[in-house]
């Protein structure tokens, strides 16, 4: 993975809208779990990029200042060897004189070599660690975003269950109404009252079976009545 597709990727993520995600989604809780997973593996892998980027930056640090030391201490061997060169010929030794003046030639070209190496570095790690600056940031802001869409999800969770519940208690409510229990004993009522009357009904009926014999054994005592006087008038 290139530096460049790294922060691509981390820039990329950190931007999401998650808004307009969950506009797209069927099931915005199924979506935000599943973005949850998927943004904790890219921030996983995110974090492990960053800290390799990282991890050859201070190598490369390290690098530049093992060269900015070793063009630092060559520098002091060439002082020396210069100083011991004019020494030993002050006393009249110029053939090791000489020999120190070629070592300090060979100290300054490694000094030299030393700092075009520290020099040459100084650009890379630049811009080595703009990236990580902006590596680290796209992390934060991806962190960001994974505690927003955590925030998100409990709210999403929350509001599901909330409607839930109003669903339950307005079904709770409708099915109270359809069967009224106060329509009920009206209806109870009613059929009590039907039966009172085919009571009444019977009653009535029977009071006038009664009241009809009576009548007939009236009708039938004056008929004998009759018989009996006008057998006595018969008789006279």
């Amino acid at each position: 993975m290139t530096k460049q597709t790294i922060v691509g990727r981390v820039a990329q993520l950190a931007k999401a809208n998650i808004n307009a995600l969950l506009d797209q989604a069927e099931d915005p809780q199924k979506m935000l779990d599943q973005l949850i997973r998927d943004y904790t593996n890219n921030i996983s892998e995110a974090e492990q990029a960053v800290a390799s980027t990282i991890g050859n930056l201070r190598l490369m640090e390290q690098d530049h200042q093992e060269d900015v030391r070793a063009a630092e201490e060559w520098g002091g061997k060439a002082l020396a060897a210069s100083r011991k060169a004019d020494e030993l010929r002050g006393s009249g030794q110029s053939t090791d004189g000489d020999r120190f003046d070629s070592l300090a030639k060979v100290a300054l070209q490694r000094q030299l070599q030393s700092e075009r190496e520290a020099k040459t570095a100084e650009p890379t790690i630049a811009a080595q660690t703009e990236v990580v600056d902006k590596l680290k940031t796209g992390l934060d802001q991806m962190k960001g975003k994974l505690s927003e869409l955590q925030a998100k999800r409990d709210e999403l969770v929350a509001r599901a269950k909330s409607a839930q519940a109003q669903n339950q208690m307005m079904d709770a409510v409708k099915n109270v109404n359809v069967l009224d229990p106060t329509s009920e004993l009206n209806r109870f009522e009613d059929k009590v009252r039907r039966e009172e009357a085919k009571a009444m009904g019977k009653q009535e009926l029977a009071a006038s079976s009664l009241d009809a014999q009576f009548e007939q054994l009236d009708a039938m005592g004056d008929s004998a009545e009759i018989e009996a006087r006008l057998a006595a008038l018969k008789a006279a």
